[in-house]
């Protein structure tokens, strides 16, 4: 457990450089919320977008989620707890005006940051204007 990366990953990494690259600053691994114990892997603070790019395994992608052979009912149930989790923040940030996006780890980086960077400038232009 304790190899398991929870933020750096290849895909946080090859976006944030993708994001980065178009010009937008980000914070890494913050807090939308000071209030909410949960990190976002990219938060956009005066624009108010968190994104959050997800595991396919901890997270429980319908495409990709094996559930484990050993230790099955405990692992289904942290994979269920997490998603739960994820559902519950999603509505948390949405309450509080913030726009959530969140993307799974084998999405094409390219598709990612692109969606990323034009829902930055949306929300930018619509919350200046």
């Amino acid at each position: 457990m304790q190899a398991i990366r929870s933020r750096d990953t290849k895909p946080e990494r090859l976006i944030r450089r993708l994001v980065h690259a178009n010009g937008l600053r980000y914070r890494v691994a913050a807090r939308p919320l000071p209030e909410l114990r949960r990190t976002a892997d990219l938060v956009f603070r005066p624009a108010k977008v968190a994104v959050f790019i997800d595991g396919c395994y901890w997270h429980g992608c319908p495409e990709h989620y094996v559930p484990p052979r050993t230790n099955s009912g405990y692992w289904s149930d942290k994979v269920a707890g997490n998603v739960a989790r994820d559902r519950d923040t999603d509505r948390r940030l949405a309450e509080a005006g913030w726009t959530v996006l969140r993307f799974w780890e084998h999405e094409d980086s390219d598709v990612c940051a692109l969606k990323i960077v034009s829902t930055v400038r949306d929300r930018r232009r619509r919350l200046a204007g």
